[in-house]
Order: C-alpha cells, then sequence, then structure tokens
C-alpha cells in the first residue's frame, strides 16, 4: 500500500521528538516536582490568602480580557473584512505590534501612558479613574496581549463568510439583528470560542506586560506569574512548584471544557 505521506514513520518521529522536549518534559518536571511536596504544605500554601488573590486576579481578570478581546477583536475584524478606508493596510499590521513587542517594553509603555502623569492617564485621574498600579490595568495589559490573537483567528472565517447569505435573509424580510443572530453568528461562533481560547490562554501566563502596570501589590494587582517569580526568588521553590501545578491544572480545564463545547456545536451543526 502506498503511502500519501513519505516518510511519515520519521516524520512522526521527530514531531513526538520535538513535542517530547519542548512541551511534555517540562510539564512532567514540574508535575514530578509537585508531587513531592507534601500534602500539607501544599495545602498551606494554596489556602494562603496572597495565593488565592493572585490566583483569582490571574484567571479572573484572563477571562475579563478574553471576553473583552472577543467583542472588540470581532468589530476589528469585522471592519478590516467588510470596509476598504484610509490606513486600512497600517491598521492590519498594527494589530501583530503586541506580537513583536517585547512584553517588558509593552508594560513599560502602557505604563507611561496610563500613569498618573501619562498622555491618557493624567485626564483619568482627576475624574477618579486609576489605569495604572490598579487591577483595571492589569485587564488593560492582558487586552492589549490578547486582542490579535482574537482578529486574527476571525479574519478568515469573515472572508469565507459569504454576504450572499446576509442579502438572501434580508430578502426574506429578516432585520439586521435577527440576520446577525440567525446567519451570521452561528458561522462566527466556533471561531469567536477559539480567539476567546487563544486570548485566555496567553493572558492566564502573561508577565513582562502586567510587572509594571500592576504595582504588584500584594493582595490587590499581583498575580500568580509574579508571585512565583518572588517565592523562587525567596528558595521557596516547593511553593512556586505548587502555584504552577494547579494554574496548569486549571488552566488544562478551561481548555478542555472549551474544546468539549466546540465539538458539541460542531456536531449539533452537523
Amino acid at each position: 500500500m502506498q503511502r500519501v505521506l513519505p516518510g511519515f514513520g520519521l516524520t512522526l518521529g521527530l514531531t513526538l521528538l520535538y513535542w517530547s522536549l519542548i512541551v511534555f518534559l517540562p510539564v512532567a518536571a514540574l508535575v514530578v516536582r509537585a508531587a513531592g511536596i507534601p500534602w500539607e504544605q501544599i495545602v498551606r500554601t494554596m489556602t494562603d490568602p496572597r495565593v488565592l488573590a493572585a490566583l483569582g486576579l490571574s484567571f479572573g481578570g484572563a477571562a475579563l480580557a478574553a471576553g473583552l478581546d472577543t467583542m472588540f477583536g470581532l468589530l476589528v475584524a469585522w471592519a478590516l473584512v467588510r470596509y476598504r478606508f484610509p490606513g486600512r493596510r497600517l491598521l492590519d499590521a498594527m494589530i501583530d505590534l503586541p506580537f513583536a513587542l517585547p512584553t517588558a517594553v509593552s508594560g513599560i509603555a502602557l505604563t507611561s501612558l496610563y500613569g498618573p502623569n501619562g498622555w491618557i492617564g493624567r485626564w483619568l485621574e482627576p475624574l477618579g479613574i486609576h489605569v495604572a498600579y490598579s487591577r483595571l490595568g492589569v485587564v488593560i495589559a492582558l487586552m492589549f496581549i490578547g486582542l490579535p490573537f482574537v482578529v486574527r483567528t476571525l479574519q478568515p472565517a469573515l472572508e469565507d463568510l459569504d454576504p450572499e447569505l446576509e442579502e438572501a435573509a434580508a430578502s426574506l424580510g429578516a432585520g439586521r439583528w435577527a440576520t446577525w443572530q440567525r446567519v451570521i453568528l452561528p458561522t462566527l461562533r466556533p471561531a469567536l470560542l477559539t480567539g476567546f481560547t487563544l486570548a485566555f490562554a496567553r493572558a492566564v501566563g502573561e508577565y513582562g506586560t502586567i510587572v509594571f502596570i500592576s504595582g504588584n501589590l500584594p493582595m490587590k494587582t499581583e498575580i500568580a506569574p509574579f508571585l512565583i517569580v518572588v517565592k523562587l526568588e525567596q528558595y521557596d521553590y516547593a511553593g512556586a512548584a505548587a502555584i504552577a501545578v494547579v494554574m496548569l491544572a486549571v488552566a488544562l480545564l478551561v481548555l478542555t471544557a472549551i474544546h468539549r463545547l466546540q465539538t458539541s456545536y460542531s456536531f449539533l451543526r452537523g
């Protein structure tokens, strides 16, 4: 029997080797390291109010930022695909800016922009809106790094969306809201879920962009990745490993749930 892909065995072997070295072995090493920690120490670490606050901000902020990115990313992708306007190519290129910028540079730029003396922060401070060194700043930083994932995921789906479907719905008497709800949204829902997942996964483990704008105030603006670094600097390797494993487990559960939701939706549509 002739194989469609020549060298399949070699290709698969190299793929598994690469995946093992880059993904599996580091994750396995973390799990093994955490498995050697006494259960009492893990419970003591994970019930620490400072740890709980950091985990809550990391996952809660990531979910909120990913949700907002999904909403605004849809608007941006729609404008880029459906309309032609001056500066469109520049805007399209700027979408990828968070990919190219080092995270520390992004954090410094956002802090300079939204700080008390920044271009935007100086106008928000008199209104009582504090962005830098607050949870709002954390969410904005997470939105900054997650938006490109949503836009780049939605653009191909929007390009494949035939405008004739909308015209047919309109010719049958459907209004704009009905067309959006029954024609456009069902087609884009898998891409929306994928974009949300990518933005959420990117935001959960973000460090460099947030460390400057958050101020790293314990119990207030401290994120879990920063707390892991703090524990490593204090030579508390067991505590750092425990937090990391919990973050890994929660992230995997969330991603698995979203994947099952996508699969169920695709099955129902099929």
